[in-house]
């Protein structure tokens, strides 16, 4: 009876167990969102005249109104900023800016760094490798980023990339470094399982057969890359 007892009593904190990780993930996920839908409406609905905000009209707030006006308003200004007004305006603010001091830098920089994701988003951060960073026998995730240009590219004897190495658990922050090309491996991992990988400190790591599965199918991957390297 007593292992009986044990046994139903197993069964029951598995079950537990398995409900919290079925649960947890969805339960964050949905509060993160809800939080950020909340924070924008916050903040929009406010600036919105009364008579255009419908929800001093009905008797429940509209979740999510915020968003689908600052989507509309962006829409607008991108539908503007093509035309030949925009395009001059847009100059004329640009030759504007470019005569103050420090906001000419800011604003350059900003716009150089939108500019290079929106146009590479289908490549940047695709391709995940291993470098050894902060030291030799030290290795950190990063991800290529792309060739590093300028002088710097010519006073170094070797070719080299641009990879940015995330912080954990703030991949938001990280370090830029240059590194030889030959001397970056290769990860057979997604974006994504790359960023798991590193906000969790390491617990999400991916399956052993999804690893060989992949690396059965892409067996060209590496020595694809490696042409790049000897031809620059």
């Amino acid at each position: 009876m007593e292992t009986f007892h044990l046994t139903f009593m197993g069964r029951l904190r598995a079950y537990l167990f398995a409900g919290v990780l079925v649960t947890a993930p969805i339960a964050i996920t949905a509060y993160l969102a809800w939080l950020v839908v909340s924070f924008v409406d916050e903040r929009v609905t406010k600036l919105l005249p009364h008579d255009y905000n419908p929800n001093n009209y009905l008797p429940f707030a509209i979740p999510g109104f915020g968003l689908v006006v600052i989507a509309l308003a962006l829409m607008f200004i991108g539908w503007f900023a093509a035309g030949l007004v925009g395009r001059l305006t847009m100059r004329a603010g640009e030759a504007l800016v470019a005569r103050m001091p420090v906001v000419s830098n800011v604003y350059s920089a900003v716009k150089q760094i939108f500019e290079t994701v929106l146009k590479q988003r289908a490549t940047t951060f695709r391709t995940v490798v291993l470098v050894e960073f902060p030291r030799k026998g030290l290795w950190r995730v990063g991800f290529l980023t792309g060739d590093t240009p300028g002088r710097t590219q010519g006073v170094h004897p070797t070719p080299l990339a641009n990879v940015f190495i995330p912080n954990t658990p703030n991949v938001a922050t990280g370090f830029l470094v240059l590194v030889p090309r030959d001397e970056l491996l290769i990860l057979e991992l997604t974006p994504e399982e790359a960023l798991k990988l590193i906000v969790s400190a390491g617990i999400a790591v991916p399956a052993a057969e999804q690893l060989a599965a992949r690396t059965a199918t892409q067996p060209e991957r590496n020595s694809a890359t490696a042409p790049s390297r000897s031809n620059r």
